[in-house]
């Protein structure tokens, strides 16, 4: 098989997966044994993970990996932001590698398999090969982005964020916890501060395996989504301002009621994202309410407001919706108000390339598929700015993550891996993976 693979033309075409690996398959027992392992550093006591970022948890699970790497012939870099890179290498040494991996810092009641599925998902491809003597051209590397999630550190995809450039290292660095612990402190604590420089060397393709965090999949009765894009995001401050007044004396004609006025823009919040479904989010997460008496008229009322959507067109539309409605409402109700936007992501669309053999390898496996949109923000998406990138979800049961039920199965879990081992394998086959990042 490794003769054949070597020697297949550098073409992702049937033929060429016939010519050598389309018979590959990962060993789904191991892959499970390698999460169950995993899943015990952090264990909390309803079966779920808390393993935070940059803590002892945390490098506890990293050693683990690399020992796992470094015992399948890998070897090991670690760069300035602590993400850990484990290589196999290819024939040609001076070829960029084929790139996947995701996070292993979850939140303080996270489940077992949100991010690491696709660390230990990426190992176990690496394993497959050396089980079956294959050489790939390119080299091969799994690697373990440091702050994923966000929770310990702000922002989140921190350490992906500056390898795509996005943030400066010294940002990176920087970035503290409720204890005034910054990132490159707690890096040195754990063992974890690299010497190698945070990006700025090519990327064949990368890919990310990971659980999907929704229903969409389960409920189709779909095993595989091939992610064809990542929401974009606007998220709003917005304050109303009114008359505080006596609950019992005041005529309902004669208030000014910022906490009516703002459940009025709720509402409109909740039908805005309706009307723009299926890919449309509109939430309000948070509310506050001055001065909060329950015989009071409530004077001044705090909230937030939430856009995701694939489509930059569509966010602009709902934001000139919501001022538009904004504006009316405060008027008729006679409050005040401002609005404040204060963060803008935009929609990242996956590389056509990558989307292509992922749709390709499920189809190749037999497994049932459909694409789909990432609602939430993954390594990938910073990724996708530097290389050509794409993403492979499987379902987890009930839509359930960030929760210490996150479940997925076994048979979930091989068959995602199965498709990363493929793609990676093909675009190995590559001698250019078209990529429409910038």
């Amino acid at each position: 098989m490794t003769e054949r693979l070597q020697q297949a033309a550098p073409r992702a075409t049937d033929e060429a997966a016939d010519a050598g690996y389309s018979a590959l398959r990962v060993n789904g027992a191991r892959l499970w044994d390698s999460l169950e392992r995993m899943a015990q550093i952090g264990r909390t006591a309803k079966g779920g993970v808390c393993r935070l970022a940059l803590t002892e948890l945390d490098r506890e699970g990293r050693d683990l990996f690399v020992q796992w790497a470094r015992e399948a012939g890998c070897a090991i870099r670690v760069d300035q932001m602590g993400n850990i890179f484990a290589r196999r290498a290819g024939r040609n040494p001076e070829a960029a590698p084929v790139l996947t991996g995701s996070h292993a810092d979850t939140q303080p009641t996270g489940g077992r398999y949100d991010g690491i599925y696709g660390v230990l998902g990426g190992l176990e491809v690496i394993r497959t090969l050396n089980d079956a003597g294959v050489q790939t051209e390119h080299p091969f590397e799994v690697v373990i982005w440091t702050n994923e999630e966000g929770s310990r550190f702000a922002p989140a995809m921190i350490a992906s964020g500056v390898y795509a450039g996005v943030y400066s290292l010294e940002y990176g660095l920087s970035r503290s916890d409720a204890s005034g612990t910054t990132i490159g402190e707690a890096l040195a604590q754990i063992g974890y501060a690299g010497e190698e420089p945070v990006g700025g060397t090519p990327v064949h393709a990368a890919y990310e395996l990971h659980i999907e965090q929704g229903a969409i999949l389960e409920r189709s009765g779909k095993t595989i989504g091939v992610v064809t894009a990542g929401q974009g995001q606007r998220w709003y401050e917005i304050e109303l301002e009114g008359v505080d007044a006596h609950a019992g004396t005041t005529p309902m004609d004669l208030r000014r009621d910022a906490l009516a006025g703002a459940a009025r823009m709720i509402m409109f919040v909740e039908a805005l994202g309706r009307r723009y479904a299926p890919h449309g989010r509109a939430t309000v997460g948070m509310v506050e309410v001055k001065p909060n008496s329950r015989n009071t008229v409530p004077g001044r009322c705090f909230f937030t407001v939430e856009f995701r959507h694939p489509d930059s067109g569509v966010l602009a539309e709902m934001d000139a919706l919501l001022r538009a409605e904004l504006g009316r409402v405060a008027g008729e109700a006679q409050l005040g108000h401002t609005i404040r936007q204060i963060f803008d992501y935009a929609p990242v669309p996956f590389a056509e390339a990558c989307i292509d053999a992922v749709r390709r390898a499920a189809e190749r496996l037999d497994l049932p598929h459909e694409d789909i949109v990432s609602g939430a923000g993954h390594d990938a998406c910073y990724l996708a700015r530097v290389a050509p990138t794409g993403m492979i979800f499987v379902p987890c049961v009930g839509g359930l993550s960030h929760n210490e039920a996150e479940a997925i199965t076994p048979e979930w879990a091989e068959a995602g891996a199965n498709v990363l081992l493929h793609v990676m394998v093909e675009s190995a086959m590559l001698d250019r993976v078209r990529s429409e990042c910038g």
